[in-house]
Parts: structure tokens; sequence; C-alpha cells
């Protein structure tokens, strides 16, 4: 039997990715949050990396993103948030979580652009069309760092406010399906 913390982390991860298909600016999304949030909150490291990745592979699919080179590099980099938020569950101060928000936002932007750099057609193979790459990757940069920050103290401070008023979410009370 699945338990209501279990149910509430997968409806949060599921309603941040809906958000995906309502229009919004570029890289303006949750998927960062997501994917750190999961780290953070589920007990299991197989079922925090699978539940944020799996609601962003269902939200491309529902897009029509389909595969392309770069997914790769997207999807390892969210990977990584996700440990990110491993880290965080011995640390859960404001502090640590805005640290790893950026980091993720950080990692994102750098992966990615390396891997458009690497594997598209884009930009010339040099260190001038890296530098290009990246240069013109900032304006989606900002809205990477402006949509984590929102989306994560969306997911943390509402499931920290849900924790209050439904002592069955705290995971000191109730194992999480997965949990040693």
């Amino acid at each position: 039997m699945v338990n209501a913390r279990f149910a509430t982390l997968v409806a949060m991860i599921l309603a941040a990715a809906a958000t995906r298909l309502f229009p919004h600016p570029p890289n303006f999304t949750p998927i960062g949050a997501m994917a750190l949030f999961g780290g953070a909150h589920f007990a299991s490291p197989l079922v925090a990396l699978a539940v944020p990745l799996c609601a962003m592979l269902l939200s491309d699919l529902l897009l029509g993103f389909g595969v392309h080179p770069v997914m790769p590099f997207v999807y390892g980099s969210f990977a990584f948030t996700v440990w990110l938020g491993r880290w965080l569950r011995a640390r859960r101060s404001r502090r640590a979580i805005a640290v790893a928000a950026v980091s993720g936002s950080v990692v994102f932007y750098v992966v990615t652009n390396l891997g458009v750099w690497l594997v598209g057609d884009l930009y010339p193979r040099t260190l001038d069309g890296l530098a290009t790459c990246y240069i013109a990757a900032i304006p989606f940069f900002r809205n990477t760092l402006a949509g984590d920050a929102g989306y994560t103290v969306a997911l943390f401070g509402g499931f920290a406010l849900a924790q209050r008023y439904v002592p069955s979410l705290d995971e000191r009370r109730t194992p999480v399906l997965g949990s040693p």
C-alpha cells in the first residue's frame, strides 16, 4: 500500500511537471526543482531519481519534444540535481536548499550548452564556438535560475507547510516506499 507521504510527493512532482504544458518563458520550468525536491524527499535513491525523471519524460512526450541528441546532457544534468537533493537530506536549511538550487541551475547551464556545442551544428567546435554557445545561452540561464528558484520555493515550502498540518507526511513518522 502506498502511504500518504509517497503519494503526496509524487502528486506534487507530477503537478509541477504539468505546469510545463502551460505557456511560459523559455527555460522557466519546474524540472530542476522537481529533481532537487525528489532527491531530498524520497527515502530510496532509485525512487528519488525515477519519479522526477519519469515526470520530465512524460511532460517531454506530451510537449512533443521526442528524442534529440542533447537529451542525454539534459537528463544527465537533472540526475546530478537529484544527487544534490540527496545531499540536502542531511542539510534542510533554507541556505542549503538555495545553494543546491543555484548549483543545479549552473550545472544544467554548463552541461546542456556543452552538449549543444558538442553534438549540434550551430557552433563551430572551437573555443570561440564554445564561448559563443555559452554567451548565447545567458538569457535562457536567467530564466532557468528564476524558474528553479520559484519552483524550489513552491515545492519545498509547500511540502513543509503540508507537513505542519498533516503529521503522516513527516518522514520520521511514516516510512516511504523503498525505505530501508
